[in-house]
């Protein structure tokens, strides 16, 4: 990329008059850094190891000694902010597609197999920016609004949710579910029904932009996460206990979850614990908790089943999550 485009995209200032018009790679690890390179200091501490490393330019936004007048130096706003334009850029310029999700569509697709061309994406900037370095044209990305910054994206898509059902259920629990999808039989894989409609989903779009795909063995999604517990709330191998604690943070999750143990679990005894935050009204298997310690006091005065918490992790247990093997509880 060019010195002139660097500055339009990032408003930044250049503060020098360097030999160096045009670089190869935008880096932000110092110890990544080739001749040629244009460095973005996130962490100015590492500037000094970049020009060592051959860096043509150096993108700061603190106060920084030139050292080199050969190469460029511009200064901006925010790193961040400028990395997010740059990549920007380079998105419309290759002319990529972006198609908006959920969480759990997001996650799905980050355990299915597809075309190079097809990219989940999440995290930092900076960990975008590692996935979308060498994308190639016409690609198209998938990302969630709450794992992903959106101001990176233009031109945002919604999948079509005027889809009819093609995964068939042939056999299910709580948590692992057999489906047949487009002829094939997927045998007990770690996924509650509960995310079916997900998948569904996920597959749908799969299926209009016509990617190749493979389902792997699922793992957990950290989402209707079941941990099966003794009575001392100690965590057992996965389904060798009637007690199960079943935990969700996403807040936006919990009322459909409720929903689904009612009409999935209805010979079981459920509670329900839920934070003061959520404005769900308390009843005889709902319990409210203001405090994150007042969890396993709620859990010891109560008999149940299975448990669903809401807001917490398996922090709140006294033994760390052991492998998980296939479950035997059916309904």
């Amino acid at each position: 990329m060019r010195l002139e485009n660097i500055l339009a995209l990032t408003n930044g200032k250049l503060v020098n008059d360097p030999f160096v018009k045009k670089f190869d790679t935008i880096v932000f690890e110092a110890k990544a850094v080739k001749r040629g390179d244009l460095f973005i200091a996130f962490d100015d501490t590492m500037i000094e190891e970049a020009v060592r490393g051959g860096a043509y330019g150096i993108v700061f936004d603190k106060p920084t000694q030139i050292t080199d007048t050969e190469i460029a130096w511009v200064k901006v706003n925010s790193c961040e902010d400028s990395l997010i334009k740059l990549l920007r850029f380079t998105l419309i310029e290759k002319n990529v597609t972006i198609y908006e999700c959920n969480e759990i569509v997001l996650k799905l697709s980050l355990q299915v197999i597809t075309d190079p061309n097809f990219i989940p994406v999440h995290g930092d900037i900076k960990e975008i920016h590692k996935q979308l370095s060498s994308i190639e044209n016409e690609s198209t990305l998938l990302f969630c609004p709450q794992l992903c910054d959106a101001t990176l994206f233009t031109d945002i898509k919604k999948i079509p949710l005027d889809f009819s059902n093609t995964i068939s259920i042939m056999e299910q629990t709580l948590f692992e579910t057999s489906f047949i999808h487009a002829n094939i039989f997927y045998e007990r894989q770690l996924i509650s029904p509960f995310f079916m409609p997900y998948l569904e989903e996920l597959l749908y779009l799969y299926k209009i932009l016509d990617v190749n795909f493979r389902l792997r063995k699922f793992t957990p999604l950290n989402h209707f996460e079941a941990v099966f517990v003794s009575n001392k709330f100690e965590i057992k191998e996965f389904g060798t206990s009637d007690k199960v604690l079943i935990f969700e943070q996403n807040a936006s999750l919990i009322e459909s979850e409720m929903n689904f143990l009612q009409k999935n679990a209805s010979w079981a005894n459920l509670i329900y614990i839920v934070p003061a935050s959520l404005k769900i009204e308390p009843s005889e298997n709902i319990f409210i908790y203001k405090n994150i310690n007042k969890i396993k006091e709620i859990l010891r005065a109560n008999s149940f089943n299975f448990a669903l918490i809401a807001g917490a992790d398996t922090s709140i247990l006294t033994k760390p999550t052991v492998n998980h093997t296939q479950l035997t509880l059916d309904f």
